[in-house]
């Protein structure tokens, strides 16, 4: 009879069957006693390479800081707009004064226009002349009832200017052409074609942050200063009116 007992448990233990009986209630007691979080895990970490919505929130998270960069973009260029009208809203209404364009002389090596605006009218040497599209020169002599602009083309012309972006500085000179050279104050600059050149906050003869232009070529195989050709944003020869600034000190 004992024999009989070793050789049925023996079976009974030895029986697949069993084994399964076993597994799967064990496996039972391994889901109720941990709640179910031990095969989410496990489908989680399974399945996670095969989720649509991971590619798609990459693309999203993508799109969306294209989308921040820019409106920050956008924004910047509308604070320095509102700057610029700042600037030159500092100067009073009885330092501005509208005046015609009576004589062009663009075509010639001075590169010059002619208002109808004098010293009658408080105008002197030295006063800004700005019209549609940002500064157009800087009066070089005056009459009674006249006033003859230096254009910042006439070769002699020589104006502070900077690029906010990368905040440089340079010199921007007239060679008698249509569009002046800009001579940075270095070599190594992080200048681009399409950069925005102002006057600049440094310059003691203009306000600050008035277009001038933008940055059309650069030669950075020149020495000793990296040099770039300016594309002017007023253009003196489609202009009929312009506001002089007068420069008090």
């Amino acid at each position: 009879m004992v024999k009989f007992r070793r050789l049925s448990t023996s079976r009974w233990w030895n029986n697949r069957s069993t084994w399964i009986i076993i597994i799967f209630f064990s496996v039972l007691l391994i889901v109720r006693l941990s709640k179910s979080f031990i095969f989410r895990d496990l489908y989680y970490f399974i399945t996670k390479p095969f989720w649509p919505g991971e590619y798609q929130q990459e693309i999203l998270r993508k799109s969306l800081n294209q989308e921040l960069n820019i409106k920050l973009n956008q924004l910047e260029k509308d604070n320095l707009r509102l700057r610029q009208l700042l600037d030159l809203q500092n100067f009073s209404a009885d330092n501005k004064l509208n005046s015609s364009v009576i004589l062009r002389n663009t075509d010639s090596w001075w590169k010059k226009i002619i208002l109808n605006k004098g010293s009658q009218n408080g105008v002197r040497t030295g006063d800004v002349v700005t019209g549609p599209g940002g500064l157009i020169g800087i009066i070089e002599n005056t009459s009674r009832l006249t006033s003859s602009v230096q254009l910042l083309t006439a070769p002699n012309s020589k104006v502070g200017v900077w690029n906010e972006r990368a905040n440089l500085h340079g010199l921007l000179v007239g060679i008698g052409r249509k569009n002046p050279k800009l001579i940075f104050y270095s070599k190594n600059v992080d200048i681009k074609i399409g950069d925005y050149i102002l006057s600049s906050p440094a310059s003691t003869i203009l306000p600050p942050n008035i277009p001038i232009g933008i940055i059309q070529s650069i030669d950075n195989e020149s020495e000793p200063n990296t040099i770039a050709t300016v594309q002017l944003s007023a253009n003196p020869e489609a202009i009929d009116w312009v506001q002089i600034f007068r420069m008090r000190l």
